[in-house]
């Protein structure tokens, strides 16, 4: 689209401007007060919690400083991750090699491969010219309806394999690019202002809430989902594999989706039944777009690699058994983490024509690949050590009892309820990898306490991270979606507020149906 000089209808500047200074101002706050909150409630356990044994009261410590650091974003979490595990040696909690070797773990290399794949998707434009072409079917453009789906699939597909943040952040401008066409010639024509609707609205919000949503089809579909599942394996001693995971989880993901595109249209009823100026839009983008290249066709290729090798598993061993010699050699050592980095791998071995013209050059340059979030790595590993040391210590267990005489929780309907609100909770006001790190450890021996099967509780608590609809400040997406100034904040929180209720009800029934038919 070009650029236009003076002001523009429907233009967003001005807003987008004031909500990043509230948003700055509301973040300053909240660190400045976690910054002290965070050490005083250290000492305080460390002090005071006299009924614990040395090694779970330093760690409880810990756990209490990493809350608040957390839950206020004093430092930036990774950094706090990091100084977390470092304490944990000082105090004796663990050795330098135990806490060192969470760092080395399989699910390390999955987040690797996964977000070196997903960097070759962003740098070669193939997730956008995936969005457009879905958006460019017949009767998708022109409907204000099947746009909002349109969006609201396309980013549960794509944040299914890309992270959330990502995949919002690419479909993003396309949004707003067709809801400033759409308005554009609906106010030439006399018509309303379409960048200030009930629609723009709920096109926004289905980009954020369903890229939210659609992570949770596979493991790999989201960092906390990786950490709340190897955190949920360690404690329980099961494995749960990549297509264990999309069987319980796609049908849940589907009914959700569903709901929440109801429940969108309800709250923000369209005021037009016809688009004028979409479809012209998605078909000037997709003009502007050219052939898919070579750089595209590769991202594929190793794409389809690395969902191959991690289904393979699971797919051959329903269909031959999983205890005969090709699943068990496949199982041990074609991991999810050595199928992630070996699919990766492909990217810088195969040839790709230069943007420049300047020959053949790697799929995916290491200047390029560097350039993945390493901080949610350095997360996860911390988290791994902080949720292991609490097992082994037996503070988890210790804490698990205490809580779960003091609420009265006493069956796995009760304890997955719980988790799924804990989760929720928490998720509204930190990260949804924080989340996953704070209420996994907590509730899986909630459960352990009460004598029924963890797992249920650790995967509804682990899914419920990811959830959190209601502020600008719960997850990325929806504070991307909230600066683009075409969602007024009581939309935000009357949708957010009714749609996590609603899916953390059926998130919760799913999971409880759905586990016992995958032989979780």
């Amino acid at each position: 689209m070009a650029v236009q000089s003076g002001p523009r209808a429907g233009s967003t500047e001005a807003p987008d401007a004031e909500r990043a200074a509230g948003s700055s101002r509301f973040d300053s706050v909240r660190a400045r007060i976690g910054l002290p909150v965070g050490p005083l409630g250290f000492l305080a356990v460390l002090l005071l919690a006299d009924g614990l044994v040395w090694p779970q009261r330093a760690l409880a410590a810990v756990f209490v400083l990493v809350m608040v650091w957390w839950v206020t974003e004093a430092l930036p979490l990774a950094v706090t991750a990091v100084f977390a595990v470092l304490l944990c040696v000082f105090l004796g909690v663990a050795d330098e090699e135990t806490v060192l070797g969470a760092f080395g773990t399989d699910t390390i290399f999955v987040f690797l491969g996964g977000f070196v794949i997903a960097r070759a998707m962003s740098v070669h434009g193939l997730d956008r010219r995936i969005a457009l072409r879905a958006l460019s079917v017949p009767g998708i453009a022109g409907s204000p309806v099947r746009t909002m789906i349109a969006f609201g699939v396309l980013a549960a597909v794509i944040s299914a394999f890309v992270s959330n943040t990502a995949t919002v952040a690419m479909l993003l401008p396309i949004g707003i690019g067709i809801v400033r066409s759409v308005s554009t010639v609906s106010t030439r024509e006399g018509g309303p202002d379409l960048s200030r609707s009930r629609w723009a609205t709920s096109v926004m919000l289905m980009i954020a809430y369903g890229a939210s949503i659609g992570g949770l089809i596979t493991p790999v579909g989201a960092p906390h989902q990786l950490i709340g599942r190897d955190l949920v394996e360690a404690q329980t001693g099961r494995t749960i594999g990549f297509v264990e995971w999309v069987t319980m989880f796609l049908p849940i993901v589907l009914v959700v989706f569903v709901v929440l595109a109801v429940l969108l249209l309800l709250l923000n009823r369209p005021e037009v039944t016809r688009l004028e100026g979409a479809a012209e839009f998605v078909a000037e983008q997709r003009a502007a777009l050219g052939g898919v290249t070579r750089g595209e066709k590769n991202t594929v290729v190793a794409f389809l690699v690395a969902v191959v090798l991690w289904t393979t598993p699971g797919v051959l061993g329903a269909v031959i058994g999983e205890d005969t010699a090709p699943v068990l050699w496949l199982t041990e050592h074609v991991t999810e983490g050595v199928a992630a980095v070996f699919a990766a791998t492909l990217l810088f071995l195969l040839p790709a024509r230069s943007a420049t013209g300047g020959g053949l050059v790697p799929t995916l340059t290491w200047a390029e690949a560097v350039k993945i979030d390493w901080g949610v790595i350095l997360l996860f590993g911390a988290g791994t050590v902080l949720g292991s040391m609490s097992s082994e210590t037996g503070l988890a267990r210790t804490f698990g009892d205490g809580i779960a005489s003091g609420l009265g929780v006493s069956s796995l309907v009760a304890v997955t309820v719980l988790a799924a609100v804990m989760a929720l909770l928490v998720s509204e006001t930190t990260s949804n990898t924080a989340s996953a790190g704070i209420v996994v450890p907590i509730v899986v021996p909630i459960a352990a306490a009460i004598g029924v099967d963890p797992l249920i509780p650790g995967l509804v608590a682990t899914a419920a991270a990811g959830y959190g609809f209601m502020l600008p400040v719960s997850t990325p997406p929806n504070a991307i979606v909230y600066g683009s100034g075409l969602v007024p904040l009581t939309k935000m929180i009357r949708s957010g507020v009714v749609f996590d209720v609603v899916g953390v009800a059926v998130l919760v029934v799913g999971v409880l149906l759905m586990a016992p038919l995958v032989g979780l």
